[in-house]
C-alpha cells in the first residue's frame, strides 16, 4: 500500500506532460522561488551541481520573446545548437515513435502533414513559451561532460514534478538552444556556459486542443528486463 507522499509524487509524475499552450496568469514570484529551491536538491556526480538557471518573469521574458522574433525573420528556425538534439539517421523504434508524436500533436489542431505553414507557424510558438508567464533558461559549464548532462536531466524532472505538485505545467524546450546566439545577446550568460534548452512554466489553457495530447509510452515488457 502506498502512502500519502507516494500518492502525491506518482499523481505528480503521471500528471505531468508537455504543454504547449498557457494561459497568461501569472505565477507568483514566491511560488518559483520555492520549486526552484527544492529543484536543486537534485543528485549530481561529486555533487558538482553543473548547472545555471536564468528566470525570466514579467519584462525580461518579453525581451527575449521580442529578440527571437527579430531573429526568425533571418533564420526562421534559429541556428545550429552546440549539441545535435536527436543523433543523425534515428533507428528504430526511435524514428517510428518520434514520428507519431509529430503526427499526433498536430492533428489535435487538425493541420494535416502537408500544410508546412501551419506547422512551423505554430511550432514558432517554442519562442514564445507557448505563451507562458515565465521561461527558464538552462546552461551548464561547456567542460562538463555526459555524466553531468544526465544530473542536468534530474534537475529539470524535479523542476517538473514540482511545477505539477503546486498546480502549474511546463513544457521543456531544447528548441531554445537553436537561438543561443539571441540567448547571449539577451541575457548575461558568460561565455564558459552551454545554453542547453528552456523550459516553460505557468497554468495550462485547458481549452486549447493542442494540450488534450498525452505522448505514449512503451510497455514496460518492451523496455525492462528482469533478469533473475
Amino acid at each position: 500500500m502506498m502512502n500519502e507522499a507516494a500518492i502525491r509524487v506518482e499523481d505528480a509524475i503521471c500528471s505531468r506532460k508537455s504543454v504547449r499552450a498557457f494561459l497568461p496568469d501569472a505565477v507568483p514570484r514566491d511560488l518559483l522561488e520555492h520549486i526552484l529551491r527544492v529543484a536543486l536538491r537534485a543528485p549530481s556526480g561529486g555533487n558538482l551541481q553543473p548547472w545555471r538557471l536564468y528566470a525570466l518573469m514579467g519584462a525580461s521574458r518579453d525581451r527575449l520573446v521580442a529578440a527571437a522574433a527579430e531573429e526568425r525573420k533571418i533564420h526562421p528556425m534559429g541556428e545550429a545548437p552546440e549539441y545535435p538534439i536527436y543523433p543523425p539517421n534515428l533507428n528504430e523504434p526511435y524514428r517510428s515513435r518520434r514520428y507519431r508524436l509529430g503526427e499526433a500533436m498536430y492533428a489535435t489542431m487538425n493541420i494535416p502533414r502537408d500544410n508546412k505553414a501551419a506547422r512551423l507557424a505554430f511550432f514558432a510558438h517554442n519562442w514564445e513559451f507557448f505563451g507562458a508567464p515565465v521561461g527558464l533558461i538552462i546552461t551548464m559549464d561547456r567542460q562538463m561532460g555526459v555524466g553531468q548532462w544526465a544530473d542536468l536531466g534530474m534537475l529539470l524532472q524535479n523542476i517538473m514534478l514540482l511545477a505539477r505538485a503546486h498546480g502549474l505545467h511546463t513544457c521543456p524546450q531544447e528548441s531554445w538552444a537553436s537561438f543561443q546566439h539571441v540567448v547571449r545577446r539577451t541575457l548575461p550568460i558568460p561565455e564558459h556556459e552551454m545554453v542547453f534548452a528552456g523550459m516553460a512554466i505557468g497554468y495550462a489553457d485547458g481549452a486549447h486542443p493542442v494540450n488534450s495530447l498525452k505522448s505514449e509510452r512503451a510497455p514496460l515488457e518492451e523496455i525492462v528486463t528482469f533478469v533473475e
